[in-house]
């Protein structure tokens, strides 16, 4: 889910209001967000794509602050007619929009600017023993992450991950993670 906020502007700036439970839980679902994350990352900095595992599977909702990312999506629900899909927008400092990641698809972005930063709403508290990921160069995927290759900044871990065809652990289309 893209979401797009009004902005109100005037001779002295802007303002929008970038969450209500209210708004978003009559557009989107229900949602009870316990967590906020903040990242900084330069030009040419991949993170992705990573998810939780239940209990402790995330959905979130993100935006950039300053600067501009490619943020991808993809839906790892085995048995889902969108399975290994993925949506990809440019979220920006300018353009204010919003993505919404439900639970049981994996995240990533890419840096696009010279800096970004990244604000992550989650539903779910972080736990470091649910982490899993799929490979974000994945062929099979088909993104286009808007980087040359060789401009690519992964961490350690995030150059090592699994295509989503030898991923050991993905998530079941006909499980509501948020049943849970």
């Amino acid at each position: 889910m893209i979401i797009s906020p009004r902005i109100f502007r005037d001779g002295r700036g802007y303002f929008f209001e970038s969450y209500s439970e209210r708004d978003f839980n009559a557009s989107v679902r229900t949602v009870r967000f316990v967590q906020d994350n903040e990242s900084s990352s330069i030009y040419g900095v991949v993170r992705g794509l990573h998810f939780q595992k239940p209990p402790f599977s995330q959905g979130k909702l993100v935006r950039v602050i300053e600067g501009r990312v490619l943020d991808v999506a993809v839906d790892i629900r085995r048995g889902s007619p969108t399975f290994g899909r993925h949506v990809a927008v440019e979220l920006s400092g300018d353009n204010r929009l919003q993505m919404f990641i439900p639970r049981g698809f994996a995240h990533g972005f890419a840096v696009l600017s010279e800096e970004a930063v990244f604000q992550y709403k989650c539903d779910n508290f972080y736990a470091p023993g649910s982490e899993g990921a799929i490979a974000w160069d994945d062929p099979a995927l088909g993104i286009d992450w808007k980087l040359p290759h060789d401009k690519v900044i992964l961490s350690e871990k995030d150059g090592c991950h699994p295509v989503l065809g030898d991923a050991e652990w993905l998530f079941d289309y006909d499980v509501d993670y948020y049943a849970e």
